[in-house]
């Protein structure tokens, strides 16, 4: 398998269940430095409501848990494990533009 489509997805799971979350978010940010490192801090306050509270961590969870099957499958393929004898194969460079080794027919035929 794969692993560039579930890896799409799970980004915007991800990306919807985030926005869900800080869309509907209420909250505030506060930061105190200090000399002795000691006495920084950063605090966030964040409160969500409505179907942001259930729908956005959700999505959150599922694009993670996409993610890492993703991250899961790419491992594999690089061992080897998934896909066809075809797939492990190693392709030649392939020429997006100008005619290929086939010099018989025109260049335009030939993208055809």
């Amino acid at each position: 398998m794969r692993p560039d489509r579930p890896l799409i997805l799970s980004v915007l799971l991800m990306a919807a269940g985030l926005g869900l979350t800080f869309f509907y978010c209420t909250g505030n940010v506060g930061l105190n430095a200090a000399y002795p490192l000691s006495g920084a801090a950063l605090k966030i306050n964040l409160a969500t409501y409505g179907p942001a509270a259930l729908g956005g961590p959700a999505l959150t969870a599922l694009g993670l848990v996409l993610l890492l099957w993703s991250w899961i499958c790419a491992i594999f393929r690089q061992m080897g494990l998934f896909g066809t004898p075809a797939d492990r194969g190693e392709e030649g460079p392939t020429r997006l533009f100008g005619p290929s080794t086939d010099h018989g027919e025109e260049p335009s035929r030939q993208l055809q």
